[in-house]
C-alpha cells in the first residue's frame, strides 16, 4: 500500500481503520491541553555526547545558551536517543518507531538503496496535513536516492546535507573513499564539498529566514546540526575562543547559533507559543579522541547500546506550559517526541501501525511518572532493555576504542571487541553501568532477559521484510 492510500481518509475526518490504531492519549485525555498549535523547533545535534553542556556537568565547555535553555525549561538526565548511530536515532525520532520498522536499521550513504519506507508516516507529514509549514535545515541521513529525500516525507523546505559530512572525499581513513558531498536547497544540488567550518553558520541564517517567513502560522523548524561530528569545523568568528580545543569551539557556536534561533522567536513574538526541544542523535564518537565528545562518565560510546552511547541531553522550553528550571530524571526517548507531538497539535491521521515511543506529554509538564519500557536495538539486534530503575543487558559484543584518535583522525576502533554475558545494572545507583547484579536478582534479570528475546523475535520479523513496502 503506498502512502496516498494510508493517508487518504484524512480528508473524510476519519480517526481509525481496519487494521490501524489512532494516536489518541493511552489515558483518552485531550482536554487537559492549554496550548494551542504551537510552532515546534527541535534543535538536534550530531555525536554530541551526554557530558558535552555545562548543565550537564562539562567543566570546560560554555554553553551560556543552552544553560538558559535549560533554566528556563525542564532538563532530564534520563534521555535516550533512538539508536546509537545516526540514521536510525533519526528516523525514530521522526517516526515514533523503532528504525528495524522504518527500513533503515543501519547507517545509509550515498550507495545505498535503502531509506525510510514511503508507507511511513514522519512528524512532518503528520504537520503538513494540518496546515503546518516544515522545514528540514541539516542533516537528513534517511535514504540518498531521490523517493527517499525530505520533500518527499512532509517537509516543505529543505536546505543541508543527505547524510553525514564525513562522507565526502576528504575522510582521513584509506579505506573510506567518498564522492563530492552535495549541499541541498530543496531538491536542487547547489553545492558540492561545503566547507565544514561554514555549515553551522549557513544553517543558523536558513533556520532564521524560515522563522521570519512563516511567522504567521504554525510551524516545524527541524534543524539537525551537521557538527559536532567529525570533520569539525568552526567559522572565524569563534576559531580558537574556546581557549579549550577545535571540540569546545565547536559546541561554542552551535551553543551561539541556540541563541540566535531563541531570539528570533522572540523578536516575532513566538516564544510563548513555541516548544523547543533541544538533544542529540547519539552519544560521542569515542575513537576521534579529542575531536570526539564526553559521555560525562557514563559506559562506553556511539555505536554501542550501553549508557555512553545512546543518553543524550534533552531540554524542552515552553514559557508556562514546561516547568521552568526543573531537572528531571523521569526517563524518556526520542521515540516519544513523535507521539507526543501529534497528540498535542491534534494532528492524527489514519495509520498501519502504531507507535512505539509514547504522548509523554504529562511527562514533560511535571503532571505524570512513569514510562514504558525501552529496548535497546542496534542494527535489528535487541541488546538491552530498561524498565524502571532497571536496565537489562543481554549477551553480545561490542564495539570498543583501542586507542583514541587526535586532531581529526581515528583511532583504532574494534567493532566486536568486546563482550558481555547476561547483566542486570541498577541505573538508579549505577548510571555507569559498572556492578553487575544480575546474581542479586535472577529472577529481574530472566524475566527482563526473556522480553528481550521475545522482543528480539518482532525484530528478526521486521527485518526480514525490510524492503516490502
Amino acid at each position: 500500500m503506498n502512502k496516498l492510500s494510508i493517508v487518504c481518509l484524512a480528508a473524510a475526518g476519519l480517526s481509525s481503520c481496519s487494521g490501524s490504531k489512532t494516536t489518541q492519549p493511552e489515558n483518552g485525555n485531550t482536554d487537559n491541553r492549554s496550548v494551542h498549535r504551537p510552532n515546534i523547533v527541535i534543535l538536534l545535534t550530531d555525536d554530541q555526547g551526554y557530558g558535552d553542556m555545562k548543565c550537564y556537568g562539562s567543566p570546560n565547555l560554555q554553553t551560556p545558551n543552552l544553560d538558559k535553555l535549560a533554566a528556563e525549561g525542564t532538563r532530564f538526565t534520563n534521555f535516550y536517543a533512538g539508536a546509537a548511530a545516526s540514521t536510525p536515532s533519526r528516523a525514530a525520532l521522526l517516526t515514533g518507531r523503532y528504525a528495524e520498522r522504518v527500513g533503515v536499521p543501519g547507517v545509509v550513504d550515498d550507495t545505498s538503496e535503502n531509506g525510510i519506507k514511503r508507507s511511513e508516516i514522519t512528524l512532518a507529514e503528520y504537520l503538513k496535513q494540518n496546515d503546518y509549514a516544515t522545514a528540514l535545515v541539516g542533516k537528513w541521513h534517511l535514504g540518498y536516492q531521490p523517493e527517499y529525500l525530505p520533500l518527499r516525507h512532509g517537509f516543505t523546505e529543505f536546505f543541508g546535507l543527505p547524510y553525514s559530512n564525513d562522507m565526502w572525499p576528504y575522510h582521513p581513513a584509506p579505506d573510506h573513499a567518498y564522492p563530492a558531498l552535495p549541499l541541498y536547497d530543496n531538491d536542487r544540488i547547489i553545492e558540492y564539498n561545503p566547507p565544514v567550518n561554514q555549515m553551522t553558520t549557513r544553517l543558523t541564517e536558513r533556520a532564521i529566514r524560515f522563522i521570519n517567513d512563516h511567522k504567521a502560522k504554525p510551524f516545524l523548524l527541524y534543524l539537525p546540526y551537521t557538527q559536532p561530528h567529525v570533520p569539525l569545523g568552526v567559522s572565524d568568528k569563534f576559531k580558537g575562543k574556546s581557549g579549550e580545543g577545535l571540540y569546545a569551539d565547536v559546541i561554542m557556536e552551535i551553543d551561539w547559533s541556540v541563541g540566535e534561533i531563541m531570539k528570533t522567536l522572540k523578536a516575532n513574538g513566538l516564544d510563548e507559543n513555541t516548544i523547543v526541544m533541544f538533544t542529540s542523535d547519539n552519544g560521542p564518537w569515542l575513537s576521534y579522541g579529542n575531536h570526539g565528545g564526553s559521555t560525562g562518565g557514563l559506559r562506553e560510546g556511539k555505536g554501542t547500546t550501553f549508557d555512553g552511547g545512546q543518553r543524550v541531553p534533552f531540554v524542552v522550553r515552553m514559557p508556562g506550559v514546561i516547568p521552568a528550571g526543573k531537572v528531571s530524571d523521569q526517563f524518556l526517548s526520542a521515540l516519544d517526541i513523535t507521539p507526543t507531538l501529534v497528540n498535542l497539535t491534534q494532528s492524527q491521521m489514519p495509520r498501519m501501525n502504531k507507535f512505539d515511543g509514547q504522548d509523554a506529554w504529562g511527562i514533560l509538564t511535571g503532571k505524570e511518572n512513569g514510562h514504558r519500557p525501552f529496548y535497546f536495538v542496534y542494527n535489528g539486534i535487541v541488546e538491552a532493555l530498561r524498565d524502571g530503575k532497571w536496565k537489562c543487558v543481554a549477551p553480545h559484543s561490542y564495539r570498543i576504542v583501542k586507542t583514541p584518535g587526535k586532531d581529526g583522525m581515528p583511532g583504532e576502533q574494534i567493532a566486536k571487541g568486546g563482550n558481555i554475558g547476561l547483566a542486570l545494572f541498577d541505573m538508579e545507583t549505577d548510571p555507569k553501568e559498572s556492578n553487575d547484579v544480575a546474581a542479586q536478582h535472577p529472577e529481574i534479570a530472566e524475566q527482563m532477559y526473556a522480553k528481550i528475546k521475545e522482543f528480539q523475535k518482532e525484530m528478526d520479523e521486521e527485518m526480514k521484510h525490510l524492503m516490502i513496502e
